[in-house]
């Protein structure tokens, strides 16, 4: 009895002091940091990281990896840890909002990158706006995005009401298409584009003589073909994706159909030549991303994400790259506005919007008072064989 009631002191007594041991550590721990001056920042990214858009959604995030990784010595010095924080947002709206609930319950977020999809944007960015929490978006073209008047709501690529008539009048006026027939996706961002299109093209003088919707994730286009066949446009005009534009253009051709496709940046992808193949020749682009290797630094962007990620670049990785360039600007801004304290989210949001003559890897930023960038331009691009990139054919301003 004695030496179990000595033995249970002793636990006890160890057990205290294990404790105290240990709160101390803890203590030091916390001390460190304080020393050290550190606070966490994370910085979201949203995109499509599976499914039919993940080649995208990929570069998206990759790129904003990037630009994050150049700048973390840049913030350590002012006290700040910087962190990416990537979801899939599955180009699903309904995933998109729900990964935005859990972004936005994150205090340690004070930005995102995000979307590829205009679909999923639009009712995220409801969310974010919830949570003062400023979005940059390196892709979004549907004209809703920042017609919401939504105070975190950014982008630096150009609108579909540029990017419609852009190649409208280019398909119009320089290819001498005066019959076409427009084929659409049915989401936010495709049928927003091809209605643009349709209004440009009418605009010009052209014919449209068929405006048909198909859904993402088809693979057999007979129907909508034969139509096609039956009409005999110059032009068949796409607004979607790449996934189903590589399948389109490729039953056509093997349906006889030789005239030209054209499509929105939604197309600018290299997976479009691997699902299209050969098939892809004779086929346009309008797109709101411009080419890095026109630029020195586009160039040495390209070579630092290669060196990064040890693959090529695609279209809008650097526009994933430039989107967290703009979004870690704002929050520059903010931090010394607050005398190099932690920003509030609505800090860090109206020094975003307030973001003027930017100079990122490829693209120049000043955001107006509605988000859009006044420096964003359309460009139009032509594969003339089955190889990724297109060739550039022009530009035009936003």
């Amino acid at each position: 009895m004695k030496v179990r009631k000595s033995w249970t002191l002793l636990m006890a007594g160890s057990l205290a002091l294990g404790l105290l041991a240990g709160c101390s550590g803890k203590t030091e721990t916390a001390s460190n940091e304080e020393k050290k001056g550190t606070s966490v920042i994370k910085i979201a990214t949203q995109s499509p990281l599976s499914g039919g858009s993940a080649t995208l959604g990929e570069a998206i995030k990759l790129g904003a990896q990037l630009a994050l990784d150049q700048q973390k010595e840049k913030f350590k010095e002012l006290g700040f840890e910087l962190q990416l924080v990537p979801y899939d947002d599955q180009a699903d709206p309904k995933k998109g909002v729900a990964n935005a609930q859990l972004i936005g319950s994150d205090k340690a977020v004070l930005g995102v990158v995000g979307h590829l999809n205009s679909g999923v944007a639009i009712p995220s960015s409801e969310v974010y706006e919830k949570y003062d929490l400023t979005m940059v978006s390196p892709a979004n073209t549907a004209v809703e995005v920042t017609e919401r008047g939504l105070k975190s709501v950014n982008r630096i690529v150009g609108r579909d009401d540029s990017q419609g008539p852009a190649g409208a009048e280019y398909a119009v006026n320089t290819l001498g298409a005066k019959k076409i027939f427009i084929v659409q996706d049915k989401t936010a961002y495709g049928s927003g584009l091809a209605e643009a299109f349709k209004k440009g093209a009418e605009a010009a003088g052209a014919e449209v003589l068929g405006f048909e919707g198909i859904t993402i994730g088809e693979k057999d286009f007979n129907g909508v073909l034969n139509q096609i066949l039956s009409k005999k446009p110059d032009l068949v005009y796409f607004g979607g994706m790449y996934a189903e534009g590589g399948l389109l253009i490729k039953q056509a051709r093997e349906k006889g159909i030789d005239i030209p496709f054209m499509g929105g940046d939604g197309m600018d992808s290299s997976t479009l030549v691997e699902i299209a193949g050969d098939a892809v020749k004779n086929t346009y682009i309008t797109s709101v991303a411009g080419d890095s290797t026109k630029t020195e630094a586009g160039k040495k962007f390209i070579e630092d994400y290669k060196a990064a990620h040890n693959k090529n670049a695609e279209s809008f990785s650097v526009y994933g790259y430039d989107s967290m360039g703009a979004v870690l600007k704002g929050l520059e801004n903010a931090i010394k506005a607050n005398g190099n304290k932690m920003p509030t989210r609505k800090q860090v949001q109206e020094a975003v919007r307030g973001v003027k003559d930017f100079e990122g890897a490829l693209t120049k930023v000043s955001f107006d008072d509605k988000g859009d960038n006044e420096f964003a331009k359309i460009f139009i691009y032509k594969f003339t064989e089955a190889k990724y990139p297109p060739q550039f054919e022009g530009e035009v301003g936003n």
